[in-house]
């Protein structure tokens, strides 16, 4: 006879989590440097981890913690705005964040965000808050970076489509750099149309004709002759248009 045994389920395991995919989830990368921070609220006894001492421009004691150091390395243009945002936040104990700007020793701005939470007594009363300094600064430095490095290749591409440009009129019309200059820029002042924007078009046009072929004075021709303004918003032509219309009496 076979004998009844209670057979229970284990609890699946979740599967190990590799370094790296941790790293990529959590959008790990950049070195930030973070300080903590404390404030009791009934004795205004204030602590700084080294770090925040360090992104404020100063070193572990050379100035006392506090509203009065807070005070004077924050930037002029965000002084009001954080005060507004924080005293809420203060009062009620609820976790918060504010991004703000600061002055460090040095003069040099830092973008830093702060992050904290009210700490409560058995009688339900705010008498701590405690959080953390993140310095962010080099975050939007990349950013920044980034950014210019988005011009500059749009200025290159700008750049080697003018000269593309330039190159086919050289090669079919027999003349030279600045008479080909000269060329487009004909083409493109007939329409207003930026020296750029008209060598793009002329390029987009040769490439949908399938190159210059045999025909190719005409087909240059033509494409030289196709060169149109970039549109213009549709909010600006309404407000052109409305200046247009006749007073009306």
């Amino acid at each position: 006879m076979a004998s009844n045994s209670l057979v229970t389920d284990a609890p699946e395991q979740a599967a190990p989590v590799r370094p790296a995919a941790l790293a990529e989830a959590l959008a790990l990368g950049t070195h930030l440097l973070v300080g903590q921070y404390r404030v009791e609220l009934a004795t205004g006894e204030w602590w700084w981890s080294d770090e925040v001492y360090a992104m404020h421009g100063w070193g572990p004691g050379d100035v006392e913690p506090g509203l009065d150091a807070l005070r004077s390395r924050k930037h002029p243009d965000d002084r009001a705005r954080v005060v507004r945002a924080g005293t809420e936040a203060l009062r009620s104990g609820r976790p918060f964040s504010c991004a703000h700007r600061i002055v460090d020793g040095h003069g040099r701005a830092r973008s830093v965000v702060v992050t904290g939470q009210g700490r409560r007594d058995a009688r339900g009363r705010v008498v701590e808050i405690a959080g953390y300094v993140v310095d962010v600064t080099p975050v939007q430095r990349e950013a920044l970076d980034r950014e210019a490095t988005r011009a500059v290749t749009r200025a290159f591409v700008s750049a080697a489509a003018v000269e593309q440009a330039k190159g086919v009129l050289m090669a079919v019309h027999g003349v030279d750099e600045p008479e080909a200059a000269q060329l487009l820029a004909e083409a493109a002042g007939a329409n207003g149309t930026p020296v750029q924007e008209a060598a793009a078009q002329v390029m987009k046009a040769l490439s949908r004709a399938g190159g210059v072929g045999p025909t190719a004075e005409a087909t240059v021709a033509g494409a030289l002759a196709a060169v149109k303004p970039p549109a213009r918003p549709r909010a600006h032509d309404a407000q052109l248009a409305r200046r247009r219309e006749p007073a009306r009496s």
